[in-house]
């Protein structure tokens, strides 16, 4: 049973930056994508950005040059740095992990907010 474990988010003021790191315990099927959604009270979960095991990245449109996603294989550890953060970037985060699997496999962190005050 693969676990995520996040860790990093806070409160910190506009323009300022944190990383969320995100490790997997458990063993992971070597083709998967991990990464990152966020959530809002009253809105749907979305994606924020993912990274396969190949180095294959996705960014949401809002996220874009402000955050950078990164992986340590052989960690089994997602980071996400994120910089320049607005006060619309107030969510909480969560740690995901798709396993390439028949069936595929989806795992959820248990989430972390962060808070940016403007």
């Amino acid at each position: 049973q693969v676990q995520l474990v996040e860790s990093g988010g806070g409160l910190v003021q506009a323009g300022g930056s944190l990383r969320l790191s995100c490790a997997a315990s458990g063993r992971i099927f070597s083709f998967n994508t991990m990464g990152w959604y966020r959530q809002v009270p009253g809105k749907q979960r979305e994606l924020v950005a993912v990274m396969t095991s190949g180095g294959s990245s996705n960014y949401a449109d809002s996220v874009k040059g402000r955050f950078t996603i990164s992986r340590d294989s052989a960690k089994n550890t997602v980071y996400l740095q994120m910089n320049s953060l607005k006060s619309e970037d107030t969510a909480v985060y969560y740690c995901y992990c798709n396993e390439y699997t028949i069936p595929p496999h989806t795992y959820w962190g248990q989430g972390t907010q962060v808070t940016v005050s403007s």
